[in-house]
């Protein structure tokens, strides 16, 4: 029998290339090879967008078509919207009761995003609290494997020791213990040279972006700063567009061609970018075309989120519940 996997995305915009190389390559495999849940967890995505909900209403087609370009098969992964599945909040409060206000504070991810959005004291409770929300997610559908990121591992870790708790303090074996499904790590810095692409940053190649956006993005990032012509030597290690080349350029031949040229000031900046716009898209341009065929059976697919997968999820949710409360409240049967 197939492990059940868990994945998914906060609904707050367009997917971008750094998912791509990140994780929507790999569900594209795990689909065949577990069952797979992709959730997009538009709820979560209010914990620090509660002041804009329509741009969390706007992402929920976005995301579906963005999985769609890029070969998820809605046959075999189960895409699902969090707010349609009420159990998962109600597996929440039961769970919570195991997690303390300690272990969040200690979250690494928790402290970064903190100091990034610069909460301070003012850290809404839902925000703070998501972590012990995701262990939710992964329970509503008895989730045994969470593809992440080494930087996550912390997070699946917590949602372990959440459910060792429960089934200590009960003396049961009812709720699974997941594990974390590393994959191998890609990571695609932004346009801007920041180490991570992110949609906040403003620094991203997105999937449904057109030709004339990609070149444009390309174009705009910047190389060794300290290279004036092209007849300058380069330094190649760290330079944002090599990094994009050695990520995106199948063409290995050309990309050494392209680094022995530039650290010699035998190439200049123009072709550097235009070898690698070419390269890029050549990978993004089928996506962009299965998009397009998406979009025309967006109301399909939204048909088979919105009622046949909740349908699915619910019912696997309403059975962790039960179980949950059978456990929990024996005594008033």
């Amino acid at each position: 029998m197939k492990k059940t996997i868990l994945t998914g995305d906060r609904a707050t915009g367009r997917l971008h290339v750094g998912h791509l190389l990140g994780s929507l390559e790999n569900r594209v495999k795990f689909q065949d090879e577990y069952n797979q849940f992709i959730l997009i967890a538009n709820i979560q995505g209010l914990t620090d967008n509660f002041l804009d909900p329509k741009k969390i209403r706007d992402s929920i087609p976005e995301l579906i078509l963005d999985y769609y370009a890029v070969g998820i098969d809605f046959n075999k992964s189960t895409v699902f919207i969090q707010s349609m599945i009420p159990q998962i909040h109600e597996i929440f409060i039961y769970i919570s009761n195991f997690a303390t206000v300690q272990q969040i504070s200690h979250n690494p991810t928790i402290k970064t995003e903190i100091l990034q959005k610069n909460y301070g004291e003012s850290t809404p409770l839902g925000f703070y609290i998501y972590p012990v929300h995701q262990v939710a997610d992964i329970l509503s559908v008895r989730g045994e494997l969470v593809p992440v990121g080494p930087g996550e591992v912390p997070q699946v870790e917590e949602a372990r020791e959440i459910v060792r708790k429960f089934n200590s303090t009960y003396n049961v074996n009812i709720l699974k213990e997941p594990h974390e499904l590393l994959g191998v790590p890609k990571n695609v810095p932004g346009i801007d040279g920041n180490e991570k692409m992110g949609k906040s940053l403003n620094n991203c190649i997105y999937l449904s972006d057109s030709e004339e956006e990609l070149k444009k993005k390309i174009f705009s990032m910047k190389t060794d700063p300290n290279r004036i012509h092209a007849t300058d030597p380069g330094t190649v290690e760290g330079n944002t567009i090599f990094i994009y080349h050695s990520l995106f350029n199948s063409n290995l031949n050309e990309v050494e061609d392209l680094k022995e040229r530039y650290r010699k000031g035998a190439v200049s900046d123009v072709e550097v970018k235009d070898k690698l716009f070419k390269a890029m898209n050549t990978v993004l341009t089928p996506i962009r075309e299965k998009r397009l065929e998406g979009e025309k059976l967006l109301n399909e697919l939204t048909l088979k989120v919105v009622n046949e997968n909740t349908k699915k999820v619910q019912s696997i949710a309403k059975d962790v519940v039960e179980e949950i409360k059978e456990i929990v409240f024996q005594s008033f049967k």
